[in-house]
């Protein structure tokens, strides 16, 4: 059965959709797509709210969730992040 997350993230000037190509040209969001059991990992804008990006993430199970949680957090921690 798979997991999917929403997250909503929200900024001011700009830096919401700054964060999104910042996530796309460091090669983030297809780091993400390519891990086990992710299914889905996109963006979306809302068209009323250019502050906001939507993030929908879909995962084979709670497992993969798990380890894609401990890879992003070791990896962000030796970036210094």
């Amino acid at each position: 059965m798979s997991i999917t997350v929403n997250i909503l993230y929200s900024g001011k000037n700009g830096n919401a959709r700054k964060f999104v190509e910042e996530m796309t040209a460091e090669g983030i969001v297809d780091a993400v797509r390519a891990e086990a059991g992710n299914e889905k990992y996109e963006y979306y804008f809302p068209m009323d709210d250019s502050e906001s990006v939507l993030l929908i993430d879909r995962w084979k199970d709670q497992e993969a969730i798990d380890l894609h949680h401990k890879f992003r957090s070791s990896n962000y921690a030796k970036q210094g992040r």
